[in-house]
């Protein structure tokens, strides 16, 4: 014998699966999605984790935008293909800051293996300027000490 069930109770558990659907597509809807910035650095720090290192320099710098933003433009070389990318370096402060100075200096790029256009120079745990290079610079003074201390040892 096949029992029935009740009219008003099969239009409850409808409307239950109904609203749990609709509750789990909205939760899925609203899962936050990650911004420009956060899929940059996680970019970055892939090509860090696994990139092959090579010789370049930096090429241009390029500002631009409100708020301002700031691209290193670099150039470097794999396998014979040469290759002129730009890194925005604007959440990198210390680079940043350095930018200016940096133009036409020798820089380690790191690059991505399977797409070596996916490349970086900096990082959040890794930099392919050398330190000594993004000191900040003191003026002609600095200079003469330095050399004069470079004398006496």
């Amino acid at each position: 014998m096949i029992r029935h069930i009740p009219l008003n109770v099969g239009l409850a558990l409808a409307g239950a699966v109904v609203l749990a659907g609709a509750f789990f597509l909205l939760a899925l809807r609203q899962r936050k999605k990650k911004s420009a910035a956060e899929i940059e650095r996680l970019r970055r720090m892939d090509i860090n984790r696994r990139g092959r290192i090579t010789a370049g320099y930096i090429a241009d710098l390029a500002e631009s935008g409100d708020p301002p933003a700031t691209m290193m433009i670099y150039r470097y070389e794999v396998s014979g293909v040469a290759y002129e990318v730009g890194q925005d370096v604007t959440l990198l402060p210390t680079i940043a800051s350095s930018a200016r100075r940096l133009l036409g200096h020798l820089a380690s790029v790191k690059y991505d293996t399977r797409n070596p256009a996916n490349s970086i120079v900096v990082c959040e745990d890794w930099c392919g300027i050398s330190a000594r290079e993004m000191k900040p610079w003191d003026g002609p003074a600095a200079e003469r000490r330095g050399a004069g201390d470079a004398e006496e040892a």
